[in-house]
């Protein structure tokens, strides 16, 4: 039987045709059918609110619940409802999904599990556990870890780390379909979910680090079967000049690793893409800087999609011919946002690179772009051409090595997801304050091997603190209010109708703090770094806010001394906390 959720949603857009027919048909006003769908409407809307269907809440990511149960004046009576053991230990950074009374979350890897629960006690509802390969821990950049999983048409959707995307029955747990994504092998894992968009299911990949060649691929939600692959490195761009230098597109990089977004106004998907490989930048560009048109097109970019063709509609590169590792893969977050001028439709991206994006989504127009971090490897963007303006001395290149660049290649925001409140009009990011020192070396492509070709330090950024959770305005391009924390990495945040923001820290707290100054209001252990996003949800109209525990294990190593203190600050961890009043 459908849940809640579908059967509200299937009859609300049947009467919606039904009224549609009516009024061709006998004539009634377009007043009387709007009415005939309201209270079917209304309910359906409730239902998305009580829900979290996807990673980032809804498609546009904004990671906003408007349940307003838990609020400013009470948050501090929370208490727990029940904690759930993952089964296993190893960097658990999945964002549960609540979809009518059930529950659904995956864990990492050394077993890996999808879990179906009874979302008010936890109980198990289901278990799925893939067939996962034991040698995944090699071709696994950045951790054997998950994000989560994807709902959508009674099924739930999750990527492995071999490289395939299934799709489960919701109800039972049983195998829909299997499809084979990418080759695990050439260092090329999925570890995060997928975007539903209409009757496709869309995913991309790892293996930025190990000279993949990025693509992003759409599959039949019903059968599994392949609808388009789109390749974000080409050897020509669309105007046949090439913007790599010889052959290294061929193992080029640009993957999209972590989430897409969508606009249902212009039925665009967006995506960001990652860093070029190698990292050295003499084998793809033209080294120190002068990299004139050899700007690795489409890496490091976010994309405007085509749903149905996979074509690329237009691009914003951050960073062209990246030579830090400025990932850009960070999420797109969608709102129109109140201006001056009036709404404007926008996308937002904290992007790696230390600058925060705001662009028109609907003509790719860049509006503003502004620095949340301290950045000294360029001093600004460049509206009318998108490009930053670099700072030579900090350009890592052949025989040219750089010290103190800001930020560090794990970036002044890694995907640890942001918030946004419409409520307040601010976004909440998570961010680091760390920088580096990196050289260039040689390199030879080996597959399924690193492809680096840089050699890289960490250092403390100014200030005294490694990292913050800020309070940014997109519209004024200013910090509202922020919070120091000891150290970098910490978790993604939520902010609710309730006037809260959520987020969790490396050193094993979970927070809530007033989404309009910052104050904290409530905090508990949690025994293990938090790196995931939190979310909430209700059931039988009591409100809940639940994350994943476990910190990361090796990405700290990106960090060097600072990454022993990650490691040092709590024990590895795999455990779902659900709170409610």
């Amino acid at each position: 039987m459908k849940n809640l959720r579908d059967w509200l949603l299937g009859n609300v857009w049947a009467r919606v045709a039904l009224a549609a027919s009516l009024t061709g048909a006998v004539g009634i006003s377009e007043a009387q059918a709007e009415n005939a769908t309201s209270k079917d409407a209304k309910a359906a809307s409730l239902a998305d609110a009580n829900s979290w269907t996807q990673y980032g809440h809804d498609q546009q990511n904004t990671r906003f619940s408007p349940l307003k149960e838990i609020n400013t004046q009470n948050v501090g009576k929370l208490k727990l409802a029940y904690a759930f053991s993952l089964g296993s230990l190893r960097s658990n950074e999945a964002t549960p999904i609540v979809v009518g009374d059930t529950l659904y979350v995956s864990s990492s890897w050394g077993p890996k599990y999808v879990y179906a629960l009874d979302a008010k006690s936890g109980k198990i509802k289901w278990k799925y556990e893939p067939d996962i390969p034991d040698d995944v821990l090699q071709y696994a950049c950045c951790d054997v870890n998950s994000r989560g999983v994807t709902y959508a048409d009674g099924k739930i959707f999750v990527g492995t780390l071999n490289g395939k995307l299934i799709a489960l029955d919701a109800s039972t747990g049983a195998e829909d379909w299997i499809a084979d994504v990418v080759d695990y092998k050439q260092g090329s894992v999925i570890t995060s979910p997928p975007l539903v968009v209409r009757n496709l299911v869309i995913t991309g990949f790892g293996g930025g680090e190990y000279g993949a060649r990025g693509s992003l691929q759409a599959y039949d939600v019903n059968t599994g079967k392949e609808v388009w692959k789109t390749y974000t490195v080409s050897a020509t761009d669309a105007d046949g000049t090439t913007s790599w230098k010889g052959d290294s597109w061929q193992h080029g990089g640009g993957v999209g690793w972590l989430v897409g977004s969508y606009d249902p106004k212009t039925d665009t998907v967006f995506w960001g893409t990652s860093n070029p490989s190698p990292w050295a930048t003499k084998v793809r560009s033209t080294g120190n800087g002068d990299y004139g048109p050899l700007t690795n097109l489409y890496t490091a970019s976010t994309l405007a999609i085509d749903p149905a063709t996979g074509k690329i509609k237009w691009h914003v590169q951050g960073t062209p011919a990246d030579a830090w590792d400025y990932d850009g893969v960070n999420e797109l977050v969608l709102a129109d946002l109140k201006t001056a001028s009036g709404a404007l439709p926008a996308y937002m991206k904290a992007d790696r690179n230390g600058f925060f994006y705001v662009v028109n989504r609907e003509t790719g127009k860049l509006v503003s772009a502004e620095k949340f971090v301290p950045v000294n490897w360029a001093s600004k963007i460049d509206l009318a051409t998108a490009r930053p303006v670099e700072d030579p001395d900090k350009r890592p290149g052949p025989g040219h090595p750089a010290k103190d660049i800001c930020p560090h290649l794990i970036g002044a925001k890694n995907w640890q997801p942001m918030s946004y409140s419409p409520d307040t009009g601010l976004v909440y990011i998570p961010s680091n304050n760390v920088c580096q020192d990196m050289s260039e070396g040689e390199v030879n492509y080996r597959k399924g091997v690193f492809y680096l070709g840089k050699e890289f330090s960490a250092v403390p950024g100014p200030g005294g603190f490694l990292g913050k959770i800020l309070a940014w305005d997109p519209v004024k391009q200013k910090a509202a209010w922020e919070i120091k924390e000891e150290l970098p990495f910490n978790g993604g945040t939520l902010a609710t109708g309730g006037g809260l923001v959520f987020y969790g820290t490396i050193t094993g707290d979970f927070k809530a703090v007033d989404a309009k100054t910052g104050a904290e209001l409530w905090k508990i252990g949690v025994g293990s770094g938090v790196g995931a996003g939190p979310i909430s949800f209700s059931v039988d109209g009591k409100q809940y806010i639940a994350v994943v525990a476990g910190r990361t294990v090796s990405t700290a190593a990106f960090f060097g001394d600072i990454g022993t203190k990650i490691t040092n600050a709590t024990p590895e961890g795999g455990t779902l906390f659900v709170f409610s009043e």
